[in-house]
């Protein structure tokens, strides 16, 4: 019984470090789980399973899985139970994927850091400590703790990427609309991607081919073809790759991948050349007003009538803040002025991208400008959204981009981001691969 052996394998590890990582809000009953494992065991020696037979997954807590909280970390929602499974999740146990529970998050994924969760921060497990980074904390914890194979998080500006890069995984964001989001509690319907995290770029791909693709409850989803998995293996030939020109804070993470990629490229006979996305520095500006409002709008359905309690009585802090600005730049004499505003340079940044995906095939920079911090240790709103400050720009954009691990600074995890074009997964995945291989 392979899976069931695997199951209680990690069943046993999160019983010993679950307590210090606080990477889950829900489990699933064991008993449960045990029954659903043999059932896939038995599918397997049948020759029946589906391709994810054999993977045990973590879902954050703003997805629904039917029978399940989807408490989106919030006390607002705490005794709130998923009524149905949202499509990726009926894609996942389509193919015989084995959902162990529901990760802790950021509330309502308003956050960078995964402290402001009611239920209490998940913590790094490179290092309890620090903090894994958000919103989808519980998702990249639960994965590099090995309490599972693979997790679902939501990337609005950085919120797979970053705790990916911090906690030593890979995290996707795929190209928007790409993957549905029937079932997703977003926090900004225009930004929101839901992607895999894992412990390699293989297992990550094979996990977003299984939840690509349109979907009729999701009116913006996209056809997608599947991937051709024999091409994701192959290195390529030929590459040009463009490394960000873009000052962080902290240079020794700029260093450290800069090496790594003129490294890999000369010992291939890659081309690499130093590129600009000109308005980089205003993406974190022009996110957020698009987010408050956003945001502002989705929370009126939590009025205490129709779902648990009302949000302005029940949620934290850093909600409070995004609704009250929402609510601020929504009115009528605002009108213009910031939202409106923000539009537009997002469609200017957005055309920045695909200028520059026209003389190379993909974009490298860090995932973050620095490393985390303490949890508890006192931070300010702006250098915790700064967090986001090289995440955000696909976000604006639409299009794919992917985290994976290269090295470390002061023995934290740094992730080297790399960014295609919209639609070209396949391709940021090929790439992402060959790295992995290479380093």
């Amino acid at each position: 019984m392979v899976i069931v052996e695997h199951l209680k394998e990690c069943l046993e590890k999160i019983k010993k470090d679950e307590k210090k990582i606080n990477a889950f809000i829900q489990l699933k009953d064991e008993k449960e789980l045990i029954e659903e494992a043999k059932r896939i065991d038995e599918k397997i020696k049948k020759g029946k399973a589906g391709k994810l037979a054999g993977k045990i997954i973590a879902i954050k807590s703003n997805i629904n899985v039917k029978g399940l909280k989807i408490s989106c970390a919030s006390k607002t929602l705490e005794d709130y139970y998923a009524p149905y499974n949202a499509t990726v999740v009926e894609k996942i146990l389509a193919e015989d994927g084995l959902i162990i529970g529901m990760a802790n998050m950021d509330e309502f994924a308003c956050g960078s850091s995964g402290e402001t969760s009611a239920f209490g921060p998940a913590r790094n497990p490179v290092n309890t400590e620090l903090i894994p980074g958000g919103s989808s904390s519980g998702s990249a914890c639960s994965v590099a703790a090995e309490f599972c194979d693979m997790s679902l998080g939501s990337d609005t500006g950085g919120s797979i990427r970053v705790p990916a890069s911090n906690c030593g995984v890979v995290g996707i964001k795929p190209t928007y609309a790409t993957v549905s989001r029937y079932g997703l509690i977003d926090l900004a319907m225009s930004l929101d991607q839901i992607g895999p995290f894992a412990r390699n770029v293989s297992d990550a791909s094979v996990l977003l081919d299984v939840m690509r693709g349109e979907d009729e409850k999701d009116s913006i989803c996209k056809s997608t073809k599947k991937f051709d998995m024999k091409k994701i293996e192959q290195v390529p030939k030929q590459l040009k790759i463009g490394i960000l020109d873009f000052k962080i804070k902290d240079e020794r993470i700029s260093k450290l991948i800069k090496d790594k990629v003129q490294q890999i490229a000369k010992k291939q006979n890659w081309q690499v050349k130093d590129i600009k996305i000109k308005d980089m520095d205003v993406a974190i500006d022009t996110y957020y007003p698009l987010v408050y409002v956003e945001f502002f709008s989705a929370t009126r359905r939590f009025d205490g009538r129709r779902y648990g309690k009302r949000i302005e009585d029940s949620a934290g802090e850093e909600v409070l803040r995004r609704i009250l600005g929402g609510a601020e730049i929504s009115k009528e004499e605002q009108k213009g002025r910031y939202y409106y505003t923000a539009l537009k340079v997002r469609e200017m940044i957005k055309q920045e991208f695909s200028k520059a995906f026209k003389d190379v095939d993909c974009i490298i920079c860090p995932t973050t400008p620095k490393l985390p911090h303490k949890i508890g240790e006192k931070v300010s709103v702006q250098e915790m959204y700064e967090y986001d400050a090289l995440t955000v720009p696909s976000n604006l954009a639409g299009n794919c981009a992917i985290t994976m691990p290269v090295g470390e600074v002061d023995k934290i995890p740094i992730g080297m981001q790399i960014i295609c074009d919209e639609m070209q997964d396949e391709k940021m995945l090929q790439i992402a691969r060959s790295f992995e291989k290479l380093i």
